[in-house]
């Protein structure tokens, strides 16, 4: 074997724990060279951003360090270029990797300050960023940002856009400065054409990720986005209010009907911690992230407390994960941004086999990820419905009755729901959303 091989045989032995594969088989090693001893080589992760970087880095000198001959092993840590999708989705996009929409379908519960943490966040951890606030009506981006404005200009036919402590800005509240920065009275084509001009018509350059604050609902400036360019994942933000959960149920739905996989809910204002008893209260009830696991088998879900810091950084535009790195409230925003990063990672690079549900001869069949296939009783599966009609969703009582399902009910249509979950349309005329999880407790 040649020093070359023995070489890629000690990195076969660091798995991805995301990808699950050895760093050799998915190519991550590159540009290999060996000379007197020295071993260099670049390792191409899937971002520059990628939560275990250090260990990788480490690992890589560790193993090949075993080798006798090795004097010296040098690396240098490289990520992978854009996607052909987004090449072809507009001039300024071409470059940028990933775009990630923050969205809430309901107004007031902090989207928008939690998409400017996550952007300065992912921007802390190494990667390349933009923030774009889709905001026409109502933009918050520069109040949240106080970033140093003199206009926005133009170079070859691309607007420039504004930039704050490395991450690249822009709003509808910049463009409408030169006016005096008044309130958009517009109409739907309008406003949809000003976002197309700001969104495509700006000089992003090359972005590891391009967060986007969007506005609250699912109307046209949605549908737009999401139709317009290649949106590679949601993140959705909600309450804990009952209110919230029904708004942000329409915003799965809507992702999930445009093909935008949601990769994590983020429950902002929580419950607060008394200064005096140190104890948590849930001022505004609880349950709303809970059901949206429940029901949307979503795996990666957070919550925020109520921290008057996030609302005093926001008011003076200073991101609490700036102002104050090492505070709770940013160690949570940490947290969130890692999942974010190994979900598109997976989305991206996996490659991962989906689990599959099918209707043949009386049964359902459930074939994991893993392919075992598995069968359920259709009446069975229907009795565990987890929605509004079959469970009180303030109480948790159980409203469906074994005996209100037929044992001959069957499914008319039955289609993946996001990357989690499984949509089924009955005989008897009722929907159901079942997450993957829920169906592997039902074949366990």
């Amino acid at each position: 074997m040649n020093k070359q091989d023995e070489v890629l045989n000690k990195l076969k032995v660091i798995i991805d724990p995301d990808l699950g594969k050895d760093i050799v088989t998915l190519g991550f090693v590159k540009n290999l060279k060996i000379s007197e001893g020295v071993v260099t080589f670049d390792l191409e992760l899937t971002t520059p951003a990628c939560p275990v970087k250090e260990q990788f880095r480490s690992d890589c000198k560790k193993v090949i360090s075993e080798l006798a001959w090795v004097k010296e092993v040098s690396l240098t840590m490289t990520s992978s270029k854009p996607s052909s999708a987004l090449n072809k989705s507009g001039r300024g996009l071409a470059t940028v990797k990933n775009i990630i929409a923050v969205a809430s379908c309901k107004g007031g519960v902090g989207k928008s300050t939690t998409a400017v943490n996550i952007a300065y966040s992912l921007s802390q951890k190494g990667a390349s960023v933009g923030i774009f606030d889709a905001d026409i009506y109502g933009p918050s981006l520069a109040t949240l940002v106080n970033a140093p404005f003199d206009g926005l200009f133009q170079k070859k036919d691309l607007i420039i856009p504004v930039e704050h402590i490395n991450v690249k800005l822009m709003s509808f509240a910049y463009a409408s400065a030169n006016t005096g920065g008044g309130p958009a009275i517009l109409r739907g084509p309008m406003v949809t054409q000003i976002i197309n001009q700001l969104l495509t018509g700006t000089d992003w350059g090359e972005l590891d990720y391009l967060v986007i604050d969007m506005p609250p609902g699912t109307g046209d400036i949605q549908l737009t986005l999401s139709q317009l360019i290649p949106i590679t994942a949601a993140i959705i933000i909600t309450t804990p209010q009952h209110l919230s959960f029904i708004d942000v149920k329409k915003g799965i739905q809507m992702f999930d009907q445009m093909k935008i996989p949601t990769i994590a809910v983020f429950e902002n204002m929580s419950y607060f911690v008394c200064n005096s008893c140190n104890e948590k209260h849930e001022i505004f009830g609880s349950g709303s992230r809970k059901k949206l696991v429940e029901q949307f088998g979503i795996k990666n879900s957070f919550s925020m407390p109520l921290d008057q810091d996030i609302s005093a950084f926001s008011d003076s535009g200073t991101p609490i994960v700036i102002a104050k790195p090492e505070g709770e409230s940013a160690k949570e925003y940490s947290k969130v941004t890692d999942s974010i990063i190994r979900e598109i990672s997976k989305l991206n690079f996996a490659n991962l086999p989906k689990p599959e549900v099918k209707f043949d001869n009386g049964n359902i069949y459930y074939k994991t990820d893993n392919g075992v296939e598995n069968d359920i009783k259709p009446a069975i599966l229907r009795r565990q419905c987890r929605c509004a009609h079959c469970i009180n969703e303030i109480t948790g009582e159980q409203i469906l009755q074994q005996d209100d399902v037929e044992d001959s009910i069957i499914p008319n249509d039955i289609k993946p729901m996001g990357n989690y979950a499984v949509s089924i349309n009955w005989s008897d005329g009722h929907s159901s959303i079942f997450p993957y999880e829920l169906l592997n407790e039902l074949v366990q």
